[in-house]
């Protein structure tokens, strides 16, 4: 049985940085009583993975900054709700390491969950950001649990059951074809695979922002040349060639709305209260009635009154036979909500090898497994399917210009037709593949378009 364990990777936010840890947890022996008692390392990971500690976590769960921990890092290690802290508490209790130090008990677990401080709401050196809180300490998602039946729910959905391709490097990060696809030279479609992040999760907001809702931003962006949304976690990549009949079409809701003479008096009057409170709404009323006198003086209202009583008890063709008029109702198109757009792509592929036969394989398995629905570990739970960030690329790796970019998408449907020629067809030998698939996805934006999201230069289509 190891005496040390290290987790796998993840990446937090810490600050307005995207910084990668992992923690190495040691088996320190056991104490008085004869429970096992552990101790963690936290370790910020550089771009060629050297490790560097920025903090500790002895027996009793205190979390102690290193020297080596930024400003920022100590702000989020004060913070038992950051993210910082959150990603430590998960990578200490994942099966990874509790099978690696060989944790099996009730009483172990507990020790290797004090271990990774997510009892501790005080920290050497440091000052907490906010301040803790008493009584039933609630989540923002579970306003009406316990602190307690809380905890229990946000560890459950934090935890995908046994089996779930999840966390680091789930999917390849180099799916393609064809294999010789050369994206120095050719223009390709990218599609990154991504673990879901709620809107409204806590490290989607900013305390103290004055945004309404999610502070998450799912435009798609490039990270060494790769299609990423800041702040979620890349777990795939899948390039291909782009395929013909590509399109986008924006579209936002618009209404026609009617308000009537009658409507329009008592709006008239409703915000004359809200504006000037009973002197306004007073007004309001005296500005209706002369109107109503104006009318009166043309003949035009004397015609609305009798109109109108006509078609509350004949019918509205007879006020219009006898009057050829009805009330002006006032039309106009108003603006009613945004549209989330859908895009459909359709790829052939015609694996000419044995390992390009397996690629293909594997790249249609990434899209429909990525796309199901996940397990909590328990299956109490059921959760939300991995996203893409999706981007044309041109040769060289840069984002196209002139195709139109993408928000955060949900793969909503994925259809593969083993026949695309018509007829039943394999290859000789030991794979058995089909000699041709046809695979079409249809994928829905997370978000409508703002036009804030567009920003300030014309040097590209833009979404």
């Amino acid at each position: 049985m190891a005496t040390t364990a290290t987790s796998t990777k993840s990446q937090v936010k810490v600050g307005n940085a995207d910084t990668t840890i992992q923690s190495v947890v040691k088996d320190t022996g056991k104490d008085a009583n004869g429970n096992r008692q552990f101790t963690t390392e936290v370790q910020r990971l550089d771009s060629t993975n050297n490790p560097t500690t920025i903090a500790t976590v002895d027996a009793s769960g205190k979390v102690t900054p290193s020297q080596s921990a930024t400003a920022d890092e100590k702000t989020a290690l004060a913070d038992p709700n950051s993210q910082l802290r959150q990603g430590v508490s998960k990578q200490v209790t994942e099966p990874k390491v509790q099978n690696t130090l060989g944790v099996s008990t009730d009483q172990d677990k507990k020790s290797l969950s004090t271990a990774s401080g997510s009892a501790s709401t005080a920290n050497a050196g440091t000052t907490p950001t906010t301040p803790p809180q008493s009584g039933n300490q609630n989540s923002e998602q579970n306003p009406s649990l316990t602190k307690p039946q809380s905890d229990a729910l946000n560890a459950e959905a934090g935890e995908f059951k046994e089996g779930t391709r999840a966390g680091d490097n789930a999917y390849s990060l180099d799916m393609k074809y064809p294999l010789d696809l050369a994206v120095e030279v050719q223009d390709v479609i990218k599609f990154s695979i991504l673990e879901y992040s709620p809107s409204l999760a806590k490290e989607n907001q900013t305390q103290g922002s004055a945004q309404f809702g999610s502070t998450k931003n799912r435009v798609v962006n490039l990270k060494d040349g790769s299609p990423v949304i800041t702040g979620s976690k890349r777990i795939g990549m899948i390039t291909l060639p782009i395929p013909t009949g590509i399109s986008d079409g924006n579209t936002v809701t618009w209404q026609d709305d009617t308000l009537n003479a009658l409507e329009e008096g008592l709006a008239q009057i409703a915000q004359g209260f809200f504006n000037g409170g009973i002197s306004g709404a007073s007004q309001a009323v005296e500005n209706q009635g002369q109107k109503i006198q104006n009318a009166g003086a043309t003949g035009d209202l004397q015609t609305a009154v009798k109109s109108f009583f006509l078609a509350q008890g004949v019918s509205l063709s007879a006020a219009r036979r006898s009057y050829g008029a009805i009330a002006n109702n006032n039309i106009e198109l108003l603006f009613s909500g945004p549209s989330l757009r859908s895009f459909g792509f359709t790829f052939l592929f015609y694996p000419r090898e044995p390992k390009e036969a397996k690629m293909v394989r594997q790249i249609i398995r990434a899209f429909k497994q990525s796309m199901s629905v996940k397990r909590s570990k328990t299956s109490l739970l059921l959760k939300a399917p991995h996203t893409f960030a999706i981007s044309y690329m041109t040769a060289g790796g840069k984002m196209h210009p002139y195709l139109n970019k993408f928000k955060e998408c949900a793969l909503t449907s994925c259809s593969v037709d083993y026949t695309p020629d018509g007829t039943y067809m394999t290859y000789g030998g030991e794979e058995k593949s089909m000699t041709a698939y046809r695979l079409t996805l249809q994928f829905q934006e997370l978000e409508p378009l703002f036009d804030d999201e567009y920003g300030k230069d014309d040097d590209n289509i833009g979404f």
